[in-house]
């Protein structure tokens, strides 16, 4: 029974990230040792095991960081949607 809720709410995940591809992310990850990562940037393409975010920073590098969606499950990292000026859409 376990599984099955588990794999319903990484299919739920799935899609809301597959849903919001385009759109503006706010990325707070967890990097261990009470250290959390905060990144803004664009939800760049969904794929069937993981989620690539392309992050631009003050110096005009690009970077792209892949998650899995069991990050999100588990909680190792929270994706935020920017949808419009104020309205965030939190993924979990």
């Amino acid at each position: 029974m376990r599984s099955l809720l588990e794999r319903n709410s990484l299919t739920k995940i799935k899609k809301d990230v597959e849903d919001s591809v385009g759109k503006k992310v706010i990325l707070k990850a967890n990097k261990g040792r009470k250290k959390i990562a905060v990144k803004e940037g664009i939800l760049e393409s969904a794929y069937p095991s993981i989620f690539v975010v392309k992050i631009s920073n003050q110096y005009d590098s690009v970077r792209r960081v892949s998650y899995t969606y069991s990050d999100i499950l588990t909680e190792t990292v929270e994706v935020t949607v920017c949808d419009g000026e104020e309205r965030k859409i939190k993924i979990s």
